[in-house]
């Protein structure tokens, strides 16, 4: 019997979120959208089933509720079709719990070499609410560890100095290797699509999307978790303190008339590395971009789309060559379509930011203006669980095709950055980095002919 295998004080529980309805004839195993049918089932299987449905049980107890019956081959098919989480217990205390999410991986049939097995780099170790949890991307399960003497176990399956009985630490290793946290040291660097993702990468898909870990929409998406809890972040940020400098407004109207058609204008988009010094944007240009691309609208939208509406993106003009304006870095009030200062030109922090796109530009240039896009955060994960910073880089995407197009509309340059120095933006604006956090990059200027 499986349950052999663990000690004597381990306790088998229905996973969360599975319910089992027994019947005279059978049971069903209930958790949408996956449901199995038990038929063939003796009185004292069924009586270990009503056993389980009451909470948490050991092997024996669920043997005493069975009678006598053998019970041996129903454990099994609950523990690898999933159905079960199990609680290591020895000593009085847990030490760790296999939770299941989804139809377990097969048993491996042999552990693996003792000198090539390692952690999975993919492989996430965290504290939540309930303790350490172990995470892995491609993972069917978490593995929650009780017991912090297993944590050294995780830096070598045979840690000599981890103070747990041998026996326990066998059986430890054994199920980190069935539950995918446990490979062979180099596997996962023989194979282009495992050696090209890193560990953040392929968490973050993972943890903001549906999948087997995600079925359902409870503590997923836009759930409004924060609601009556914390206060909603005014769409409209504070002001910075300086005084606002206006823009000129283009004509709308004359605009939809003179503007290339928006075939035209995605046929010529390109990323422009190169820009004409001697014939800098002008501040009316950069006006112009500003308002077709981020002001808010008398209806609250913007000129992108903004998931639930937050409009979270805040847009931070870097300028350092542009007629008609100083410079240094200004905040643009989308409501008011005016600049406001942030900081001057010659502060260290607004210097990293015009060299943080020497690798971008041709000969390491610095451009004449660059836009920095923001986010805050509050505005979407007030709302969002799990999927609120991917909705926030899908906003700043949206974002920088909108300025793509009515540059390349305007016969300005632009070219989108891939990075930006987060830390110097925070130095500059002196926000901190969980209220408002650099998220996008985007250099503008005039071309060179």
């Amino acid at each position: 019997m499986l349950a052999s295998t663990y000690p004597a004080q381990t306790r088998f529980a229905l996973r969360a979120g599975v319910t089992c309805l027994t019947t005279p004839a059978g049971a069903v195993l209930l958790n949408p959208p996956r449901n199995e049918k038990l038929t063939g089932l003796g009185a004292g299987a069924l009586q270990a089933l009503k056993t389980l449905n009451q909470g948490p049980a050991t092997a024996a107890e669920m043997a005493t509720a069975a009678a006598g019956d053998d019970i041996t081959a129903l454990m099994r098919k609950l523990t690898d079709g999933g159905w079960l989480a199990v609680t290591v217990r020895d000593g009085g205390r847990d030490l760790y719990s296999i939770r299941p999410f989804t139809q377990p991986a097969p048993r491996p049939e042999t552990a693996l070499p003792t000198w090539s097995a390692t952690l999975s780099k993919f492989a996430v170790l965290h504290r939540d609410a309930q303790g350490f949890v172990l995470e892995h991307p491609r993972g069917w399960c978490d593995l929650r560890i009780h017991d912090p003497r297993l944590l050294a176990l995780l830096d070598g399956p045979l840690a000599a100095d981890s103070p747990v009985s041998a026996a326990v630490k066998t059986q430890f290793v054994a199920d980190l290797q069935w539950c995918g946290f446990l490979v062979d040291g180099e596997e996962e660097e023989r194979e282009f699509t495992t050696r090209s993702w890193n560990t953040p990468d392929l968490w973050f898909h993972r943890r903001s999307t549906l999948g087997a870990r995600t079925v359902t929409w409870d503590d997923f998406g836009p759930t409004r978790w924060a609601e009556g809890q914390f206060p909603e972040l005014p769409a409209r940020r504070p002001a910075f303190a300086g005084a606002p400098i206006a823009l000129a407004e283009p004509d709308l109207v004359a605009l939809r008339v003179s503007d290339p058609s928006l075939s035209a204008t995605i046929e010529d988009r390109v990323s422009t590395r190169a820009f004409d010094e001697a014939t800098p944007i002008t501040s009316v240009q950069l006006g112009e971009l500003l308002f077709r691309t981020a002001r808010t609208r008398e209806d609250g939208s913007r000129p992108y789309p903004s998931g639930g509406e937050a409009y979270e993106l805040e847009v931070y003009p870097v300028v350092r060559n542009v007629a008609g304006l100083e410079n240094g870095m200004y905040h643009y009030d989308s409501a008011d379509h005016t600049l406001r200062p942030v900081a001057p030109a010659e502060s260290p922090a607004v210097r990293k930011l015009l060299k943080s796109t020497s690798a971008t530009l041709a000969g390491g240039a610095e451009p004449q203006v660059l836009l920095l896009v923001s986010a805050r955060a509050g505005r979407v994960m007030w709302s969002y669980e799990q999927v609120a910073y991917a909705n926030i880089l899908k906003h700043v995407g949206v974002f920088m095709q909108t300025v793509y197009l009515s540059a390349t509309a305007m016969n300005l340059g632009v070219v989108a950055q891939g990075y930006s120095d987060t830390a110097a933006f925070a130095e500059a604006t002196a926000l901190h980095e969980l209220e408002e956090c650099n998220v996008g990059s985007i250099i503008i200027g005039t071309p060179t002919p």
